[in-house]
């Protein structure tokens, strides 16, 4: 082989691994974006039923019925881990 037939290979081999490269990076961004889309929908959803959580805990005051320290406890566990879980989606759609 001359020395421009083997830069001509050597240029096309590049040119493979570049292509197959592209071709993993495009399927790593289409799980990444569809990723992203489910954690979006979940985030929504959450933050839809941390709200919901609010508003029952608001009518709950209101309505001056008294709820047993069990129920209390359940409630804040409740919404403690749902908090937790929307800042960890929050944080997760920042990256």
């Amino acid at each position: 082989m001359t020395n421009p037939e083997i830069q001509l290979k050597r240029v096309y081999e590049k040119f493979q691994q570049l292509a197959k490269l592209h071709q993993g990076l495009q399927k790593e961004n289409e799980r990444l974006k569809a990723d992203f889309k489910k954690m979006s929908v979940r985030c929504e959803e959450l933050a839809q039923e941390a709200e919901k959580f609010r508003q029952q805990t608001e009518i709950l005051k209101l309505s001056g019925t008294d709820m047993n320290e069990k129920e209390k406890k359940d409630l804040e566990k409740r919404l403690s881990q749902y908090v937790r879980e929307i800042d960890r989606c929050i944080a997760l759609l920042n990256e």
